[in-house]
């Protein structure tokens, strides 16, 4: 039988169900969570975020770029605080800002300013629009931060699921060339089931609404485009959840550390792809105390 994708780690795919098993995350949550339904998943995220909004301060919808879809969130800290931008995820063709205004919650409480971006989702823009808008987004924030009151010389990233992968991207940019900032934007980055090698996407079903070209895939998968200089990066997992997403991960560890820049891997016991992100609500978990160290450029370990 002809394999369709091997992974660097040697894993083989032979037909679309078999990546669609591991990619299409709705379709297989009963396999990896008691809770079971995405859509009550996202009434809870949109829930919760409401909430959240009703007890932070709060910036909505503003213009970052010259697109409609190009409008951020903003949850000030306290002056002099670091900042923290979050970029979402939905398989870069679901979900806005919005639905994710409660991780600020626990980064807010130690002084962090949060900054959550939406950006344009396929098919009706490409990959390469979503990555050209992320980066505005990180590069808008810069520029403002004094506006809030916040450090820009402390700038964490970290991004869930396709976020992840726009993290990932996000590291390789070349800020003084491209936007005439410092290279050094970016204080620490942390990944939180990102997909670093885009090539088995293209044989799932939402290939029918991603339209990646073979092009687009070469240039976005992020294992393939290693920069020369990068902070240090948090990659993370729950326990619970598709091997892939794992695997996606180490791998990229693998490379990531093989060509000298710093990284860890940390798998996160007892957590689905739907609640890890649960934990940046509390401003004394693990998760937290390890977002706001990148900001400072320093790890923090368990």
């Amino acid at each position: 039988m002809s394999v369709l994708y091997r992974a660097p780690d040697g894993t083989a795919f032979s037909t679309p169900e078999e990546l669609d098993e591991q990619y299409d995350l709705v379709a297989s949550l009963p396999q990896y969570s008691e809770h079971g339904d995405f859509d009550r998943y996202m009434e809870e995220w949109a829930a919760r975020s409401e909430a959240a909004r009703g007890r932070m301060r709060s910036e909505l919808g503003i213009p970052y770029g010259a697109t409609r879809a190009e409008t951020l969130d903003v949850f000030p800290g306290e002056p002099g605080g670091p900042i923290v931008v979050f970029v979402h995820g939905g398989t870069w063709m679901a979900l806005t800002s919005l639905e994710h205004s409660f991780v600020a919650e626990g980064l807010v409480a130690n002084g962090a300013t949060v900054v959550v971006p939406s950006y344009a989702l396929c098919p009706d823009v490409t990959i390469d629009e979503i990555v050209r808008q992320t980066r505005a987004a990180v590069a808008w924030t810069y520029r403002n931060a004094a506006a809030y009151g916040a450090d820009p010389a402390r700038i964490a990233v970290i991004g869930h699921s396709a976020g992840g992968h726009l993290v990932g991207r996000l590291l390789e940019t070349e800020w003084e060339k491209e936007y005439g900032l410092p290279s050094s934007v970016i204080s620490g980055a942390c990944a939180v089931s990102g997909m670093f090698d885009l090539r088995p996407i293209v044989f799932t079903a939402d290939q029918s609404i991603l339209r990646f070209s073979a092009e687009e895939v070469l240039r976005n998968s992020t294992i393939l485009n290693l920069p020369l200089e990068a902070p240090h990066l948090l990659l993370t997992a729950g326990e619970k959840q598709p091997r892939e997403y794992h695997r996606q991960s180490t791998d990229f560890l693998q490379a990531w550390q093989g060509v000298g820049l710093s990284g860890e891997y940390w798998e996160r016991a007892g957590v689905n792809h739907f609640d890890e992100l649960d934990d940046l609500v509390d401003p004394d978990s693990e998760l937290t105390r390890r977002v706001l160290a990148l900001a400072d450029g320093t790890v923090a370990t368990s």
